[in-house]
């Protein structure tokens, strides 16, 4: 198992939420949703998934917009999120330019998607000093498959 020490605040919040509630901020690779769709489906009764990254504050998708359009795409109504303090100085964008999150944030509300990875959304790691991948914030999660359906 992998894990880093971070500042544990920057984390405000982890539970479902409405998938229409969340804007992504990133384009996809159709393929990449494609193979991920057929995995899915692969399954009868539940998943196990990582959550989504976003915002606290905007609902901005910061990290899994592969998995967001995925399981949209299949009819999932709440999906597994992990809400931050985006804004934290713990977080980097992998783009060096003043004021990119902002950005980031308001082309997101606007519906303007930046090119598939065009970001690289990293975590400050106290303990090592370096900067890790922002997807070691997520929860795995279980969705199960027939109760969401149903519900639908």
């Amino acid at each position: 198992m992998y894990s880093i020490d971070f500042d544990k605040s920057i984390i405000k919040n982890i539970s479902p939420l409405n998938i229409d509630s969340l804007f992504p901020h990133e384009k996809i690779f159709s393929k990449k949703s494609s193979t991920l769709t057929n995995f899915l489906k692969s399954f009868d009764d539940y998943i196990i998934i990582s959550s989504i990254i976003c915002c606290s504050k905007s609902k901005v998708i910061i990290d899994g917009h592969h998995r967001y359009f995925t399981l949209k795409k299949l009819g999932f109504k709440k999906i597994p999120v992990t809400q931050i303090d985006y804004f934290s100085e713990d977080i980097s964008t992998g783009i060096n330019e003043e004021n990119i999150k902002h950005k980031i944030i308001a082309d997101a509300l606007n519906g303007n998607l930046l090119e598939p990875k065009s970001t690289s959304h990293k975590i400050f790691s106290h303990k090592s000093k370096t900067w890790e991948p922002i997807i070691l914030l997520s929860s795995l999660s279980k969705i199960e498959i027939k109760n969401d359906q149903e519900s639908q």
